[in-house]
């Protein structure tokens, strides 16, 4: 009996579903608001973070934006959920990968430096006003990793356990 052939179909593979990737952080104070950050080429806050690069793990992109965006890599915790978001054009389909970057001290919320060029601002936001700043499905995402915090990884679509 013969093995499988070493080279995949190129047309099988061609036409596999692509979709895009992100990966963030959800970082606290010690008085559990969570840190956002609004960039200077959007209306809303988003969390830190941002889009996968080619050949990049969500954990590495997760690293890499959270050096470039706040200017140092913290201690981060497990992965907290997995969140599917819809297509919506122009946008594909997405995955958004939400890790824990635990609970920041006021020194490291003092050594906090932004690319002046990419974000205009950050804040501790209080749990109770993230909707009122955020996109509606991050909102969702958010509340449900600070619900389920410490019960491990979530499935999410569009911000819902499912």
């Amino acid at each position: 009996m013969t093995g499988a052939s070493a080279d995949p179909d190129a047309d099988f593979i061609a036409g596999l579903t692509r979709v895009r990737a992100a990966a963030g952080a959800l970082i606290r104070d010690e008085r559990d608001r969570v840190l956002l950050v609004h960039p200077t080429y959007k209306n809303s806050w988003e969390l830190p973070g941002g889009s996968l690069e080619p050949n990049e793990s969500p954990l590495a992109a997760c690293k890499r934006e959270l050096q470039e965006e706040i200017g140092f890599v913290p201690a981060l915790g497990g992965l907290l959920c997995v969140d599917w978001v819809s297509p919506r054009p122009p946008w594909d389909g997405g995955l958004m990968f939400l890790f824990d970057g635990c609970v920041f001290s006021p020194a490291q919320i003092a050594d906090i430096r932004l690319p002046r060029d990419e974000l205009e601002g950050f804040e501790f936001v209080p749990q109770d006003g993230l909707d009122s700043v955020l996109i509606p499905r991050l909102a969702r995402r958010v509340r449900a990793c600070l619900s389920l915090h410490g019960q491990g990884g979530v499935y999410l679509e569009d911000g819902v356990p499912s």
